[in-house]
């Protein structure tokens, strides 16, 4: 489609705008970082790398940062066996039910996150009588996790079809061995990105992990809201802020990789 000058300038504008708007806050939370100042005062009168070694040095960032990777990739393990699992399921069975299956699979993703944690922690408290701890944390994150997996899976499920599986098994090979050699390595780079986004988002969850969290657990994000408003800690939330930023862009990036890689039938 052929734009007039114009229009092609009115466009990048509205585009500019919109970057504008959701980059140039994480930018200033990122040079704030630096700022010599204790408080969250703008623009920086003086830079430093003080408050990054003070973050470093924080026991109680080094014990955030260890339950949010621990509690991340436990949650994307079990995204990945359930949702390629369910995935399998309705993308190669025709069954009663499928559709709704697939529905309900995905709509934890669409639920508020408030909801979704208030319903989990009257369900292990509750129902179960089990107090919150990491087990719960991990259980409460892999509920949407799984819908990431789950979604990417299912994707290139029906786009692969069933020829090549159907004949692998023609030349004599059963269930599993077709699913070793053709399936996982067809599919492979589609879970890898799923995984990734699924850590990327379990990592800066706050909303479900303060309802299913146990005592004295802190993720990154349930820190850096425990300390915002404390005297002193806003340098250093700053610098957590920032890592978060960056940590919650590398599998994200990754991910688009893989998936435009796959999609062009290049290599990553």
């Amino acid at each position: 489609m052929m734009l007039s000058k114009s229009a092609r300038y009115l466009l990048m504008s509205i585009m500019g705008i919109g970057l504008a708007f959701i980059y140039v806050p994480l930018m200033i939370v990122f040079i704030n970082s630096f700022n010599k100042s204790k408080t969250f005062s703008w623009p920086p009168t003086h830079l430093t790398f003080d408050w990054w070694n003070k973050a470093i040095n924080n026991t109680g960032v080094r014990e955030a940062l260890g339950w949010s990777v621990i509690a991340g990739i436990s949650a994307t393990i079990i995204a990945l066996v359930l949702g390629t699992a369910l995935a399998f399921a309705v993308a190669r069975y025709d069954f009663f039910g499928r559709e709704a299956i697939s529905l309900l699979v995905v709509l934890p993703i669409s639920l508020p996150g408030i909801i979704t944690g208030l319903a989990l922690n009257n369900a292990f408290t509750q129902t179960l009588g089990i107090g919150t701890s990491a087990f719960t944390i991990i259980v409460g994150h892999a509920t949407f996790c799984i819908v990431i997996v789950y979604n990417n899976a299912i994707a290139r499920l029906k786009r692969l079809g069933t020829s090549l599986q159907e004949a692998s098994m023609d030349l004599g090979a059963n269930g599993f061995t077709t699913f070793r050699l053709i399936t996982l390595p067809n599919i492979s780079s589609a879970l890898f990105a799923g995984g990734l986004l699924a850590f990327g988002l379990s990592f800066d969850e706050i909303v479900v992990t303060t309802f299913t969290a146990g005592p004295g657990i802190q993720t990154l994000p349930v820190w850096i809201f425990n300390n915002l408003f404390r005297p002193n800690q806003a340098p250093i939330v700053n610098v957590v802020a920032a890592t978060l930023i960056v940590i919650s862009i590398l599998p994200i990036y990754l991910s688009q990789r893989l998936s435009a890689d796959s999609s062009s039938g290049g290599r990553f």
